[in-house]
């Protein structure tokens, strides 16, 4: 299991650590015509890539040069509740002109990332509404398959406004969408060869909303979900990334031309969510194809009729999710088992017991529902046939629908639950789960 520490200071200096990440404010040019004044991670959006062997110490410094305190969450890795990087867990908050100095042993191997994770309000311009997130690959043991070469691609909406939905309730309408910080065409594009084998690593970073990702002429075989290796990979027209999610897929790059990989809504592809993949020596305008139907389900990546060896070990723990509507122009409060947070229970777990949560949507929305420190299992999706061996830390649970994932409580310390949307865990959808 990963070891961490953490030193806070104003100015810490020691010896130079292995990654430095700065916290700044900066102005993205999504276009010529579209810039918007946001805080990044050392100059870029997305951040750095950050490269890790799994179980390899790390030292990390990470400096706030902007006007708010900040944490920065390692989203997907197994680390101690006091650098895992959420205030709810018991990290320390980094002051403006502060800086914090994390020492960790990455693991689980895979595609990761990092982010920040704080309060934004209405406020379109903070927290995960704005620039703070990048891409982290924890070198795998496990081998991903033959591919030429590798791209990190980070799904992003930004601007815009809260409208009011028919419910009565606010939502983020935004203006403009991205792909690795550029609407289509405005950003390099991919350069390709014929006969190659690339290896896409896509992350939805959104604040809150899904995105469907397609690619002209092509498909994808997916082979990872969040990091970790499907049991059964498939080659599929479209991927589906709720908020937080990451999929790693190959893409044979087997006809020529110029395309677009991009979001197949068209009020989506209106707020500029491409990017061109051209082949050597291919010219003309990029290519868009619409597919027909909307497709993605998790059950086509996971194996079955395998025997539960976990069926009379795993605790049930109940949870249900639905909103109380506080009137008319006013944001509704988000609720677990009725609760809203910082006044949630806080289920206890006892250290290497395996743990089955029930997922109940009550609510008309979406919910990509997040556990910190751990993978889980995903079991059962509005009552099918038990599945196997797919392990994620996000999923998505559907409105009206019930999902069930199983984790072993292997990481103690406080461990924060929550929805991944930014407004709904502003509005209280978080939860704590804490050992014994």
């Amino acid at each position: 299991m990963a070891a961490g520490s953490m030193l806070l200071g104003v100015g810490a200096r020691a010896a130079a650590p292995d990654v430095t990440l700065e916290i700044a404010p900066y102005t993205l040019e999504a276009s010529p015509k579209h810039r918007f004044r946001t805080v990044a991670y050392n100059g870029k959006v997305p951040g750095p890539l950050l490269r890790m062997r799994q179980g390899q110490e790390q030292t990390i410094e990470v400096r706030n040069l902007s006007a708010d305190p900040e944490v920065v969450h390692w989203h997907g890795m197994f680390l101690p509740s006091e650098i895992d990087g959420a205030m709810e867990e018991g990290t320390p908050m980094i002051a403006p002109g502060a800086t914090a100095r994390y020492t960790l042993r990455p693991d689980p191997p895979g595609f990761r990332w990092f982010h920040t994770h704080t309060f934004a309000g209405k406020n379109l311009g903070k927290a995960q509404y704005g620039g703070q997130h990048g891409f982290l690959m924890i070198e795998a043991r496990e081998n991903l398959g033959n591919y030429d070469h590798e791209v990190f691609l980070g799904l992003h909406d930004w601007g815009g406004h809260f409208a009011s939905s028919d419910d009565g309730s606010m939502n983020p309408a935004y203006d403009v969408s991205t792909i690795n910080g550029k609407m289509l065409g405005y950003g390099e594009p991919v350069r390709v060869r014929q006969g190659e084998r690339v290896l896409l690593h896509v992350l939805n970073s959104s604040a809150t909303d899904v995105h469907w990702i397609a690619l002209a002429g092509h498909s994808f075989h997916v082979i990872a979900l969040d990091g970790n290796l499907v049991p059964q990979p498939q080659t599929v027209p479209m991927l589906r990334l709720a908020p937080a999610e990451r999929v790693s897929v190959v893409v044979e790059m087997n006809s020529p031309g110029v395309w677009v990989l991009g979001e197949v809504r068209k009020h989506i592809q209106a707020a500029g969510m491409g990017i061109v993949i051209e082949y050597a020596g291919a010219t003309g305008k990029p290519v868009r194809t619409q597919p027909n139907d909307l497709v993605w389900d998790y059950r086509h990546f996971a194996a079955s009729g395998e025997p539960n060896h976990h069926a009379d070990e795993a605790v049930r723990i109940d949870l249900a999710f639905d909103s109380k509507f506080q009137g008319h122009g006013n944001e509704e409060l988000w609720r677990i088992n009725g609760k809203s947070y910082p006044n949630t229970d806080e289920p206890v777990l006892k250290a290497g017991q395996r743990y089955r949560l029930v997922l109940r949507n009550l609510s008309a929305d979406d919910h990509p529902m997040h556990l910190h420190r751990h993978t889980f299992e995903v079991r059962m999706l509005d009552g099918s046939s038990e599945m196997y061996g797919l392990r994620k830390d996000v999923v998505l649970v559907p409105a009206k629908g019930k999902a069930e994932v199983e984790f072993v409580a292997d990481n103690p310390g406080r461990t924060l639950f929550h929805c991944h949307q930014q407004d709904h865990m502003d509005r209280g959808f978080m939860m704590v789960f804490r050992y014994e």
